[in-house]
C-alpha cells in the first residue's frame, strides 16, 4: 500500500484562534516521484474576510523520515512572499514555516508521529523535531542561504 501525501494550512483568525484548513492532496498519488500536495495559497473561510487571516504553517506528511524537498522549500518561500515572514498573534509574532510529519511505525492502522522537519524562511533554519517519550526536541540541521533569487545552498552546522 502506498501512502498519500496530504497537506493543510494552520492559520490564525481575528478571534485569536488557530484553525486548520481542509486537507488537500495532489491528483497524482501513484508515483512517489510525483506525489505532492495541491494546497491553495489562500484559505477560503467564509466566517472571516480573506485579508484578516494569518498564515502560520503549511502542514503535510512524508511517508518516511526524510528531509524537506526542494518543492517544499520553494513553496513556503512563495507563501512567505505572499503572506509575510511572520504572523502577529495575541501572544507575539509566529514565523511562517512548512513542516513535514513522519512516522517510523509499520502499524498502518495506528501509525505514530515520531517527528517532523521544519523550514522557517525568516531565519533560514532547517529544524528536525523528534518526539521522545512525549517530549519534543528540535535540532537545527542546516540553514538555507539564498545565493540569488532562484538558487540556494544548505549550510550544515
Amino acid at each position: 500500500m502506498l501512502s498519500e501525501e496530504y497537506c493543510a494550512w494552520l492559520y490564525y483568525t481575528p478571534d485569536h484562534k488557530y484553525e486548520m484548513s481542509m486537507l488537500a492532496a495532489g491528483a497524482v498519488q501513484d508515483d512517489p516521484g510525483k506525489r505532492v500536495c495541491d494546497l491553495p495559497p489562500i484559505v477560503n473561510d467564509d466566517r472571516y474576510p480573506p485579508t484578516s487571516l494569518g498564515y502560520v504553517f503549511v502542514l503535510h506528511n512524508h511517508p518516511y523520515e526524510n528531509v524537506l524537498t526542494d518543492f517544499d522549500i520553494r513553496f513556503i518561500v512563495d507563501m512567505a512572499t505572499l503572506h509575510g515572514i511572520a504572523i502577529k498573534t495575541q501572544t507575539g509574532a509566529v514565523p511562517i514555516s512548512i513542516v513535514a510529519f513522519y512516522s517510523n511505525s509499520d502499524a498502518l492502522d495506528n501509525p505514530t508521529c515520531d517527528g517532523f522537519f521544519q523550514y522557517i524562511p525568516g531565519t533560514g533554519e532547517l529544524v528536525k523535531w523528534v518526539n521522545s517519550r512525549g517530549t519534543w526536541k528540535g535540532e537545527i540541521t542546516g540553514r538555507i542561504v539564498w545565493t540569488d533569487t532562484t538558487t540556494y545552498r544548505i549550510d550544515k552546522p
